[in-house]
């Protein structure tokens, strides 16, 4: 059992670590799609509050711990990427996951709408981009879905 096991968003969770481990060029393509000059500012900024909300919502041991495990799991499952970003695109995604019960449903979400949402300054949205990019890439390919 992992130490976020008991988080709403723990499947996600699961699903970020295992996509970036079987797809780091996936993740690395995610991330340069999501990003670009004009959102530096605002992806800051969404890392900050999420960071913020996280911190805030981690005042509880077990959620310390599972981001904690999260993180390590995430660098270490792209141990072979070929940027540090990409692991960092993995990181935000869980940061916001851990962060935000209630933005999961944003990885499965239309690439175009989540653009949307990000480019309104949604915090999950940012910070989930680049996973919903990689899911709607891999789900083309597999035709899977997160959904246990």
């Amino acid at each position: 059992m992992t130490p976020w096991a008991h988080l709403p968003n723990a499947k996600h969770i699961d699903w970020v670590l295992a996509s970036l481990k079987a797809n780091p060029k996936k993740w690395d393509a995610a991330r340069d799609a999501a990003w670009d000059a004009a959102r530096d500012a605002a992806w800051d900024a969404a890392w900050g509050a999420a960071r913020d909300a996280a911190w805030y919502a981690i005042w509880e041991a077990a959620r310390t711990a599972a981001l904690n495990a999260a993180r390590g799991a995430a660098y270490n499952a792209a141990r072979g990427a070929t940027f540090n970003e990409t692991r960092n695109a993995a990181t935000d995604a869980i940061l916001a996951l851990i962060a935000y019960d209630d933005c999961a449903y944003m990885i499965e979400s239309e690439i175009g709408e989540l653009k949307i949402i990000a480019a309104f300054g949604d915090t999950r949205a940012i910070l989930l981009l680049p996973a919903c990019i990689a899911y709607n890439e891999t789900k083309a390919l597999t035709k899977t879905s997160i959904a246990v």
